[in-house]
């Protein structure tokens, strides 16, 4: 592994546990045992190294969903998603790329390109693990569509203390998945 490859895997291990909000170089290299100009000698600039650190989450992220086991059928399947979702490596993974993008450092660039690019490699992930739990092939992006923007969106309702609710309101939402699945013959 690459000393850039090693620093990446620190800063995002910190970024994990500390968040994105607020990163400056200074700190962040002392947290992870080296300096600012190391920093920038490997990645760059800040923005690069941010750019980097959401990738790699990105990464580990899509890892997490490779790994999942499938489930039976599509409902189960998007179930147990949000369960993963509950759970690391994906919800401080999930976490930085929402922090990222209320910094407003998604939609500019580098931040655009690069996000761009992570959210292809998460939408074939997440279509790949509900064809894996049976989703048709030709239905399963409109699955994505559904799921993907929803299940971030109970996300971020998580900041209320009604887990429960947000579990049904998960679990309707698969329902949907499913008879969006089933309408074309699969059940």
């Amino acid at each position: 592994m690459s000393r850039r490859d090693e620093l990446l895997d620190l800063v995002t291990d910190h970024v994990l546990e500390h968040g994105l909000i607020g990163l400056t170089l200074r700190p962040v290299a002392a947290a992870v045992g080296t300096s600012d100009r190391m920093l920038l000698y490997h990645f760059g600039s800040r923005d690069d190294l941010v750019t980097a650190v959401v990738t790699r989450a990105e990464e580990r992220a899509v890892a997490g969903i490779d790994a999942l086991p499938a489930a039976d059928g599509v409902r189960a399947g998007v179930n147990r998603l949000w369960e993963a979702y509950q759970s690391d490596p994906l919800h401080g993974c999930l976490d930085i790329y929402v922090q990222a993008a209320a910094t407003g450092l998604i939609g500019q660039e580098p931040y655009r390109s690069a996000v761009r690019e992570s959210n292809k490699r998460w939408i074939r992930a997440l279509q790949a693990y509900l064809v894996r739990c049976g989703a048709a092939e030709d239905r399963v992006e409109r699955i994505v569509t559904l799921i993907d923007s929803s299940l971030f969106g109970f996300q971020l309702d998580l900041a209320t203390d009604r887990p429960e609710e947000l579990a049904r309101g998960v679990d309707d939402l698969a329902a949907a998945a499913e008879a969006l699945d089933a309408r074309h013959g699969r059940a």
